[in-house]
């Protein structure tokens, strides 16, 4: 007998109970059934989020890293700039209140005006 089956003939395996567990010859966190595993790794996802701190450190070195591209970056503000430019409401109202926040500086409407009158 080779040493890999003594081994493996020391080693007690353990059936499926019936309760959901799979039927292959995976065990452990593989062998649960998958309510059994969210229920376990939610509770690594609360532990981790609870430090708010640390979960903000991780999110910054990532923006950091993302950021440095520079044509990355400027790809996914032309998608975005596309996307919100064809809401023609939502382009009517940003330029609404542009100009009513522009209009309301009397200074900076006569400068205008001026300019206007002198082309």
């Amino acid at each position: 007998m080779s040493q890999a089956e003594q081994e493996n003939q020391g080693e007690e395996r353990q059936e499926p109970q019936g309760d959901g567990e799979s039927s292959s010859n995976a065990r452990g966190f593989a062998a649960m059934d998958n309510e059994k595993q969210r229920q376990i790794a939610s509770k690594g996802g609360a532990a981790v989020s609870r430090n708010r701190e640390y979960m903000a450190a991780i999110g910054k070195r990532g923006g950091e890293r993302v950021s440095q591209n520079r044509e990355h970056m400027a790809a996914i503000g032309k998608k975005g700039g596309e996307r919100v430019s064809q809401n023609r409401e939502h382009m009517a109202s940003i330029g609404r209140k542009g100009g009513e926040a522009v209009s309301q500086d009397r200074e900076h409407m006569s400068r205008i005006g001026r300019k206007g009158g002198e082309s």
